[in-house]
């Protein structure tokens, strides 16, 4: 098979695999899950394995333990979030109060300097964008009572996910040799040293970054509850899982806690500490945290996987927010490899003594 042959023969695959996704991206979250999980709790399957133990006990022993953290932060978490809720309806009465004394007199105001013209059109836009929303939010209603999604993904996680990830897990190695005999003898080992730099740079990424989000969840979390922050816990817990799309938890996280801090407090010095708090959390993020426990090695910018969570969100939604750093790693990885490549070709250094690298 000549090169082009084989081009237009993977180009075609990966068409039919983007097609697939694409039209069962509605049933895929529970199977694309239990892949991640899979994947991230594989080394310590490997571990209990090379310790003795047969691939499927030390599947199931690493699976419940996985299962009993996430219940028991579940347990932990749920009376606290009770306890916040109650300080947000304690809170509410004060924001009504600063809208119908402060907010309501000053936008009457601004709108009294407005020409008549000018106030009717106003009236008529925040007209069209109130129908627009009541619109919206009767289509959404309308497809969670008559197609019940919402309930039938909860239960499809819950259900399915536990029994991809044990299959998925107990047959991680058997399947990862099976994909390697079917590669082009020709073409193997360089496909195969493609492959474990992608699981370099995702592995890397991941676990990293999520030990990175971890940090600074429990550090908001524990930061903001101390100063007396009204929901502070959620707002910092929050923060911290954002963090793994870059600057996006800082920036929540801020936004939230310093218009809280507006209304709860009477001193501006503790809104300052407030703001503070997250000005010196982004500070360590950036300077410590991410340089030791991700780093530059793992070749993800920060610009590169915001935009694939934007259009893995976009194109295939929750599905391809989970899909868009593994792909994101593939494409860099294979760029990587293609860049290479070229500087090595004729078509960078050319040919004869002007197109001779120095």
């Amino acid at each position: 098979m000549t090169p082009q042959r084989q081009l237009r023969f993977w180009l075609a695959g990966l068409g039919i695999l983007i097609l697939a996704l694409w039209i069962l991206s509605d049933v895929l979250l529970p199977f694309v899950a239990g892949m991640a999980i899979a994947y991230f709790l594989d080394p310590m399957v490997d571990r209990l394995v090379a310790a003795g133990l047969r691939r499927w006990l030390a599947t199931t022993l690493v699976l419940l333990f996985f299962g009993l953290v996430m219940l028991a932060c579940v347990v932990l978490l749920v009376p606290l979030v009770q306890a916040q809720a109650a300080q947000l309806a304690d809170l509410l009465p004060r924001v009504a109060d600063w809208v119908r004394t402060i907010a309501v007199p000053w936008a009457e105001r601004l709108l009294a300097r407005l020409p008549p013209g000018d106030m009717e059109r106003l009236r008529g836009a925040a007209g069209n964008f109130a129908g627009d929303a009541v619109g919206w939010v009767a289509q959404v209603l309308r497809d969670v009572l008559t197609r019940g999604l919402a309930l039938f993904d909860v239960i499809s996680v819950l259900l399915i996910t536990p029994v991809v990830a044990f299959y998925m897990l107990r047959d991680w190695d058997e399947m990862v040799a099976t994909l390697e005999s079917w590669l082009p003898r020709q073409h193997r080992p360089v496909i195969l040293e493609q492959a474990r730099e992608v699981d370099r740079t995702l592995a890397g990424f991941v676990r990293g970054q999520a030990t990175v989000c971890l940090v600074l969840g429990l550090f908001y979390a524990a930061a903001l509850t101390l100063v007396g922050l009204n929901l502070g816990l959620v707002v910092g817990l929050t923060a911290g899982l954002l963090s793994f799309i870059p600057f996006v938890g800082s920036l929540v996280g801020f936004a939230g806690s310093v218009g809280i801090a507006v209304f709860q407090y009477e001193s501006w010095t503790m809104v300052a500490v407030v703001a503070g708090i997250f000005i010196f959390g982004q500070a360590v993020e950036g300077n410590v945290l991410t340089p030791r426990l991700v780093g530059g090695r793992v070749g993800l910018h920060p610009v590169w996987v915001m935009f694939a969570l934007l259009a893995g969100g976009s194109l295939f939604g929750f599905v391809g927010v989970l899909l868009a750093v593994p792909v994101a790693a593939v494409i860099g990885v294979l760029t990587r490899f293609l860049l290479r490549q070229y500087l090595a070709s004729r078509y960078y250094a050319g040919s004869g003594p002007e197109g001779t690298r120095p």
